[in-house]
């Protein structure tokens, strides 16, 4: 990230083009030459193109100086303090948020009642591939949603073969929970720290939700509603199958981690989440308000078009 005299900065990486996710344990993360590196014990620096990636989950016996979280916040990569296999998420840095109009336009869906039920019809439509059932509110399409969930895991649990009682955890007892479970919670973890990651770059605010509410990172939840059901559950319920049945080489939450990162990968993620929010709370149908002139620009701003 250092520049010669005379060049000017460079541009950040458009969050498309990233890769997702990178994990970080029992390191130092330190700025050496200009590069972001993360030393471990024995003094061993190992690269982290920081600039190419979404965001760094940070797990424990992590130490981070000033000049990497600078570095990273220049690189517009968001930080994520996690615990040990991801599957809690503490605190998150905020790249991202140096413009409000977008954030603006999200609070004034929420706050109007027929738009936010338009808002969250649409997520249904997306989620599902249909419409919503007619003359539902808000409480009633999140109960439904919940029926179709619950039904969708007893699905998976048969395909892989893992015994299912439903979910059933507590963040404050990880070991406590089943098997299927801490998979489902682990693989979760990776896909929330993924959308605040472009939620925020987006210039959305994470606690404004249109279905889930009342929460730090309500509108992440409702935004990877959207991909959970195709993408990180699968993978959860496969990889519990597969532990179930003692042919996994590594720990279930390694092992959920890098199917997570492959399936982001496959999918392709990373380059729809940001239009499908646009999309999403276009469908509110109210207008996107105007930046002022002395605003600041996009965190990733689009290239230029050509002649």
């Amino acid at each position: 990230m250092t520049t010669a005299p005379g060049l000017p900065p460079p541009r950040p990486i458009p969050l498309k083009d990233r890769s997702a996710l990178v994990f970080i344990e029992r390191a130092q993360l330190d700025v050496a030459d200009g590069a972001f590196v993360a030393i471990d014990a024995h003094g061993m620096r190992t690269h982290v193109p920081v600039g190419g990636v979404a965001c760094l989950l940070l797990e424990p016996g992590v130490r981070v100086s000033h000049a990497a979280i600078a570095l990273a916040a220049r690189a517009g990569t968001l930080l994520v303090w996690v615990g040990e296999g991801a599957v809690r998420l503490y605190s998150a840095g905020r790249p991202g948020g140096e413009r409000a109009d977008k954030l603006l336009w999200q609070a004034r869906i929420a706050l109007d009642e027929a738009a936010r039920l338009r808002v969250v019809r649409k997520m249904y439509e997306m989620r599902f591939g249909e419409a919503a059932p007619q003359r539902r509110s808000v409480d009633q399409l999140r109960g439904i949603e919940g029926v179709r969930v619950r039904e969708t895991y007893k699905l998976l649990a048969r395909q892989y073969g893992v015994e299912w009682r439903g979910r059933d955890y507590d963040v404050s007892e990880w070991t406590e929970g089943d098997l299927p479970n801490r998979c489902l919670s682990a693989a979760t973890a990776c896909l929330h720290g993924l959308c605040e990651a472009a939620v925020l770059a987006a210039g959305y605010s994470p606690a404004i939700g249109f279905l889930h509410t009342g929460k730090a990172l309500s509108f992440v939840y409702d935004i990877a509603d959207l991909w959970k059901l195709d993408t990180v559950v699968p993978e959860a319920f496969r990889v519990a199958g597969l532990a179930q049945k003692g042919r996994l080489s590594m720990p279930e939450e390694r092992a959920v981690r890098q199917a997570c990162r492959d399936a982001f990968r496959r999918t392709g993620l990373l380059s729809k989440i940001i239009p499908q929010i646009d999309e999403v709370l276009s469908a509110g149908e109210l207008e996107k308000p105007v930046p002022p002139p002395e605003a600041s620009g996009p965190a990733f701003a689009d290239p230029e078009e050509g002649p």
